[in-house]
């Protein structure tokens, strides 16, 4: 491990190895094996809805596209909800999340970078999670970065105390169903999406097509989108960061953005950005 600067790990990713979250990493993926050992279909299809429900409504639509880049804006109420979805994904509180990101978008696959496969594929993927991702809760350093979340004290309650939305689902569906609903619902679930979003920092910074000319290693995959409900469209997205639709080709099958565009239809969502697949690197359009 190179050691930390301010320059080149922001977060001071590379200094020591967080135990608590090995640790925590590895439990949900003990669990997550031994839900296969307690087959349940109803437990299963709840953890696929839930699968859905937070790692597209909470994590795409929410900590990604609306409280990173600011694609759309939705009633303070429905904003604060998907946050709340975004942290039973076990992937932080929003303030972290969204300084990460913004740190990524800022220094892709270059120095500061906090994930990029320059530095290694396991790296990428999940070393930089292991090493040091303690510091996610220091909502002081995060608020540096993110001074729209800062400003708000139910973002700043919820990047502390990111774990209790977790807990809290987990004590109910234990309570409902039992040790095959705790372990389909909260492990297995948790586990699989966590791989998914540390795909689009490993996977599409590595392979697939690549049709715009962006500084970075963005690439386009077909694989990563399908289990990211449209992330894996990450050449566009890094393209067009502020776009609220990754999948510009009609073929790049885009689940978040279409959600974006039901609650445009219906007046929720206002001041949808959206990117087409002629316009430059760069220039995404306003609709009313």
């Amino acid at each position: 491990m190179s050691p930390s600067t301010s320059a080149t790990d922001p977060f001071g990713l590379r200094n020591k190895v967080s135990w608590v979250t090995a640790i925590a990493v590895g439990i949900f993926h003990v669990g997550a094996i031994a839900a296969f050992f307690f087959i349940d279909w109803t437990a299963i299809a709840v953890a696929a809805f839930l699968y859905w429900l937070t790692l597209s409504c909470g994590i795409g639509m929410g900590y990604h596209r609306l409280h990173t880049h600011r694609s759309y804006v939705v009633p303070r109420p429905l904003e604060y909800f998907f946050a709340v979805l975004g942290t039973l994904t076990l992937e932080g509180g929003p303030m972290f999340w969204v300084a990460t990101h913004r740190v990524h978008h800022q220094n892709s696959d270059q120095p500061g970078d906090p994930h990029s496969p320059r530095d290694g594929a396991w790296w990428s993927h999940i070393g930089w999670i292991i090493f040091g991702e303690a510091k996610h809760s220091n909502t002081e350093l995060m608020a540096k970065y993110v001074p729209d979340l800062a400003r708000d004290p139910f973002y700043r309650w919820l990047n502390t105390y990111h774990f209790v939305p977790l807990t809290v689902l987990g004590i109910g569906l234990f309570l409902w169903g039992g040790l095959p609903m705790l372990l389909w619902g909260i492990f297995f679930r948790v586990t699989v999406g966590l791989h998914a979003t540390w795909l689009v920092n490993s996977a599409t910074h590595m392979w697939g097509s690549k049709r715009f000319k962006t500084r970075d290693d963005s690439r386009n995959n077909f694989l990563v989108a399908m289990v990211t409900f449209g992330e894996g469209w990450h050449n566009n997205h890094h393209a067009h960061p502020t776009s609220s639709r990754h999948g510009l080709a009609w073929w790049e099958f885009d689940l978040t953005y279409l959600q974006i565009r039901l609650l445009e239809i219906l007046g929720i969502a206002k001041k949808v950005k959206v990117a087409s697949v002629d316009e430059p690197y760069g220039a995404e359009r306003r609709v009313a």
